[in-house]
């Protein structure tokens, strides 16, 4: 890796409950820079969450994301000529990377319905240990079980 590495940003809480992790998940939502829109759909999502839960729709994302977030991954690396898939723990910011990228990317490929609605059920499903993010979840454990012959590749420093 060449220069420096780039010195995080900070990232303002979100106007509505003034959460970063909120703020951060609309990031995630936003596409082509629309955060307007992005924002509006989170937001609807969690006003469909609190009239079908009569809950929180905080906690419920909150515990939707701690649910879909894998402890553990694999991570490509060559030795000697070979490819291995070495099995590495997730940092708490990679674990919410990836959380949010699973829950939206299943929330995506649902069809028939608004994005705030689809957003909004794949986040129950999450929240209660179903849905497509948890099987991505699961899917990125059996893999790193699979190949946990080759920790011993792991570079620590």
């Amino acid at each position: 890796m060449r220069g420096k590495q780039a010195a995080k940003r900070k990232i303002s809480p979100d106007p509505k409950y003034q959460s970063t992790t909120v703020a951060k998940f609309i990031n995630y939502l936003m596409k082509r820079g629309k955060k307007s829109i992005a924002t509006k759909i989170l937001y609807q999502s969690f006003d469909y969450l609190q009239e079908k839960t009569k809950k929180d729709p905080l906690e419920t994302f909150q515990q939707a994301i701690k649910n879909a977030a894998p402890f553990i991954e694999t991570r490509s690396r060559r030795v000697g000529g070979a490819n291995y898939q070495i099995p590495t723990p997730t940092t708490e910011e990679r674990r919410f990377i990836l959380a949010s990228r699973w829950i939206i990317n299943a929330a995506r490929q649902r069809k028939g319905k608004a994005m705030a609605e689809k957003l909004a059920l794949e986040i129950l499903e999450a929240a209660e240990n179903q849905g497509n993010a948890i099987k991505k979840k699961e899917d990125v454990r059996r893999m790193a079980e699979a190949n946990k012959a080759f920790a011993h590749f792991a570079k620590y420093h």
